[in-house]
């Protein structure tokens, strides 16, 4: 059993259009989390470093996990919306192609990326912090359509 794994043939499948949401969220103490607002963090504008990060993680999905198939990204949106009440960075990926195959692999890692980059640019100020919940909020395209988790 041990070492059979393969890619799947996706060569008949239709190209279609395809898109898939990721979410997650960084939370952290108070003090860190307004440095991360005020943009005084040592290592400088974290949420534009995550940002880029992200968009890179997205792109390099296949070089990471051995079955995704490479694919032709259309757009990369890496978004984070800062909460205050829970003291979170919530981050949320959007990933578009038109191809044979979904992009659910590559906006979950694109969330997850951006979180650990966070994680690394604030954990000299506070290394309490916790990465949650990296989810697939939402899909489209293919045979199966339009289908929502949250």
């Amino acid at each position: 059993m041990g070492g059979r794994v393969r890619m799947i043939d996706v060569g008949g499948k239709p190209d279609t259009e395809r898109e898939a949401v990721a979410r997650g969220a960084v939370r952290m103490q108070a003090a860190t989390f307004k440095m991360l607002r005020d943009g005084t963090l040592p290592k400088g504008d974290v949420l534009a470093a995550a940002q880029v990060a992200g968009i890179m993680a997205a792109k390099q999905t296949p070089a990471l996990l051995p079955l995704c198939h490479p694919l032709l990204l259309s757009e990369v949106k890496v978004d984070f919306d800062l909460d205050a009440r829970s003291r979170a960075v919530n981050i949320t990926a959007a990933v578009r192609t038109t191809g044979k195959t979904g992009v659910e692999m590559e906006a979950l890692t694109s969330v997850a990326v951006a979180a650990l980059t966070i994680y690394d640019m604030c954990k000299g100020v506070d290394p309490r912090m916790r990465i949650e919940s990296i989810r697939l909020a939402r899909k489209s395209g293919g045979k199966s359509g339009e289908v929502v988790f949250e």
